[in-house]
């Protein structure tokens, strides 16, 4: 019972950070209809930013945390930019071939600055972790999970409670409808990327001191995380955390009970289980077509 509480604690805490990179998916699906597949190198990108200004420059860690979103921020600007803007009037095909594109370039371009030598990044908190009962929590997991909760606590919020989080429902649902009512359908599609962006490079710094800052963190995640959607219910905000942690929790117990070096073949294999039994997720819904 003890190793079964703390394989939950560590899967929910990876879990979290796959969440956090679906929730980013999911919001780019909704606002453009479109799957961003650089999502994952969002992540990567700001591990490698919280390196430069932490590790390379020395800064104080909450300042290279704070250039590292805003600089995420701008990145998403520059992605909506660069990438979705200039094909947004063609079909879903160009745009997903673009965000792939985009994907590797950022890959290759890191790859070439600092080489394919892992990274280090420290946590936030000098104290490894508390042991509370039989179960030793982690602190850098305790800061991950807590994280992920204000972040559904305000997307709840955001989403519901506020005007702009309303705009961006409506244009998410019907960009036409939308334009009518004097929402600007471009405006909403930028937020969104800043947003995701932000979401993605979050992902990324809380994850990087619990893996090593690499080329290849990003594609890993972003697997998981596209996994996760599609298990919640592509497009749910609630399937995009739901699957995330579910995802986190599995992949945790199967290294555990299974094998270790397979760990990362049995979120596909669930993967593989949703498309076959139900292929609409947790959260979505069967929809019907008439011949």
């Amino acid at each position: 019972m003890d190793l079964v509480l703390q394989l939950l604690f560590t899967g929910i805490g990876i879990g979290a950070v796959y969440a956090l990179v679906a929730l980013g998916f999911v919001l780019i699906f909704r606002a453009t209809n479109v799957v961003n597949f650089a999502q994952g190198e969002f992540s990567m990108v700001a591990a490698y930013l919280m390196v430069v200004f932490s590790v390379d420059l020395d800064w104080p860690y909450w300042l290279s945390f704070l250039i590292a979103l805003a600089g995420m921020a701008l990145f998403g600007v520059i992605f909506n930019l660069g990438v979705y803007y200039p094909l947004r009037h063609r079909t879903y095909l160009p745009v997903i071939i673009a965000t792939i594109g985009a994907s590797i370039l950022l890959s290759n371009s890191v790859l070439a600055i600092y080489g394919p030598q892992p990274q280090v990044l420290q946590g936030w908190f000098d104290t490894p972790g508390i042991q509370l009962g039989p179960v030793y929590l982690d602190s850098q997991y305790l800061l991950i999970i807590g994280v992920t909760i204000l972040l559904v606590l305000f997307n709840f919020w955001f989403f519901e409670k506020t005007l702009l989080g309303k705009k961006l429902q409506a244009t998410s649902q019907d960009k036409e409808m939308a334009s009518l009512l004097g929402i600007s359908v471009s405006t909403m599609i930028m937020i969104t990327f800043i947003y995701s962006a932000v979401l993605g490079g979050l992902a990324g710094i809380l994850v990087a001191p619990v893996l090593f800052v690499s080329i290849q963190m990003g594609s890993t995640i972003a697997l998981k995380a596209f996994a996760a959607t599609i298990i919640g219910g592509f497009g749910d905000v609630a399937g995009a955390i739901v699957g995330g942690l579910a995802l986190g929790v599995i992949e945790t117990f199967g290294a555990a009970y299974i094998s270790v070096p397979y760990k990362d073949g049995f979120a596909f294999l669930v993967l593989i289980a949703f498309l076959v039994f139900r292929p609409q997720g947790i959260f979505g819904e069967r929809v019907a077509e008439k011949a």
